[in-house]
């Protein structure tokens, strides 16, 4: 299972990347229209939302580990805000899968 966890790890940096790079092609390297287009349909906007409520609620019981159990959550909130939430939660099961 910890494998599993390190090659969603890898995914999770791969995948959204890859799309930002062909944003960025497409876009000749601006960032212009980026945010508006997240939310440019309804279907967007729903995925958009799904993904930035569970990100906040993982930042939230984060920061909850680190004042109950002293957990380090340096890592993982860099890994949130650099990459995403798609790296910072398998990241996370992965560091942690012993103890789970």
């Amino acid at each position: 299972m910890k494998k599993l966890f390190l090659l969603l790890c890898i995914l999770g940096i791969v995948l959204p990347y890859y799309h930002l790079i062909n944003f960025l092609i497409l876009n000749e390297g601006s960032m212009e229209g980026f945010f508006s287009d997240i939310f440019s349909t309804h279907p967007m906007g729903m995925i958009s939302m799904d993904l930035t409520v569970a990100a906040t609620t993982f930042l939230i019981f984060l920061i909850y580990k680190a004042v109950k159990d002293k957990l380090n959550i340096t890592k993982y909130v860099i890994s949130m805000f650099l990459v995403g939430f798609s790296l910072a939660l398998p990241l996370y099961l992965y560091d942690n899968y012993e103890k789970i």
